[in-house]
């Protein structure tokens, strides 16, 4: 029995803050920031804005583009490391907020910035197994960074829902595998009632982020018997474009197969949102027959990797909702002090 995507909708915050705004506060060179992160500007939230509803945005298009009733929906799950509760969960709101039946099983995820993709193959596990018809995953962040911080110039907000289900005249993309990758590697944490997140500047380069998620994606490619070659998109977690594009390097993908899931240098690190999002960018791209590696990864650490193959499904529902790059070029710019009283970092 085939388990696949049915639907999916992404969202992001139309307001923006550009590298060189925040770098002019700090006494920084924006051209060596741009340079060494690959990042040009950032999505902020506004102050209407957080998890939430960004979770809702993004499961309403899926609902769009999957033409179910949300009333079939037994699970939602919305992985994030900014819920706007430290206790009430998201994923109740989203529920309600998208006319879904209370007889449902939901639930708040939190693995850093793959909690979304474990949702995923939480409603793989659930429709497989005939528990519920579709689930839903999703993976949004309204992301947090000290200011002064590097993180500051990357962490941003966003996020994309994705429809899990089993009927093969509904998929729009099957799902042929997936595998992880979990080790205990603190190379990222936030403890509770503090503010900001700490992270162990370059030690989440190589023990963290390349050895996880070049792990899952020579896991899965070992599991499916494929190269590199067998791939017409992949997409990558990228808490920077330039970690992005050095993993995709170092597997053997060129820029034609790696560009499209690259959304960093446009928007900043989404976090949970991060590889959802750049699916979604892939997904509005693809054709039937193209297969796509994805692989998630979150700091503590551990990614998940899908291979996936696009069906003909896809064209009848990619225009169904917003595609991601117009949500990308829907933007307005606001500077140091609106950035700040947004992420309320200005107390009254």
């Amino acid at each position: 029995m085939k388990v696949g995507i049915v639907g999916y909708g992404s969202y992001i915050p139309k307001y923006r803050i550009k590298v060189e705004e925040i770098a002019k506060v700090w006494g920084k060179n924006p051209e060596s920031i741009k340079k060494g992160l690959i990042v040009n500007e950032k999505s902020v939230p506004s102050p209407d804005e957080d998890t939430a509803t960004i979770a809702v945005e993004a499961a309403r298009s899926a609902l769009k583009r999957a033409g179910i009733n949300p009333q079939d929906i037994g699970a939602v799950y919305v992985g994030s490391e900014s819920h706007p509760y430290a206790v009430k969960p998201t994923s109740s709101i989203v529920a309600e907020a998208i006319g879904a039946t209370p007889d449902l099983t939901a639930a708040d995820l939190e693995f850093a910035c793959k909690a979304g993709t474990a949702g995923i193959q939480m409603c793989m596990g659930l429709v497989s197994s005939g528990i519920v018809k579709y689930g839903m995953a999703i993976g949004a962040d309204t992301a947090q960074g000290a200011p002064g911080d590097a993180l500051e110039y990357t962490a941003a907000a966003g996020g994309a829902a994705y429809i899990i289900g089993n009927d093969k005249n509904e998929l729009i993309a099957e799902i042929n595998s997936t595998c992880s990758f979990t080790t205990d590697t603190p190379d990222f944490w936030r403890r509770e009632g503090e503010s900001y997140p700490r992270h162990g500047g370059r030690f989440t380069g190589e023990p963290a982020f390349f050895r996880h998620v070049l792990s899952a994606a020579k896991g899965m490619m070992e599991k499916m018997g494929t190269t590199p070659k067998d791939y017409d998109y992949c997409v990558f977690h990228q808490p920077n474009g330039k970690f992005y594009i050095r993993a995709a390097k170092s597997l053997g993908f060129i820029n034609e197969q790696y560009k499209y899931g690259l959304l960093t240098p446009y928007l900043g690190n989404t976090y949970s949102g991060a590889v959802p999002l750049g699916l979604s960018n892939v997904l509005d791209h693809a054709k039937e027959g193209d297969r796509i590696l994805a692989v998630s990864y979150g700091s503590g650490a551990g990614s998940d990797a899908f291979d996936i193959t696009v069906t003909d499904k896809i064209e009848e529902v990619k225009n169904n909702a917003p595609k991601t790059v117009d949500l990308l070029n829907r933007k307005k710019y606001v500077d140091y002090a609106v950035y700040l009283k947004y992420r309320g970092g200005i107390k009254i």
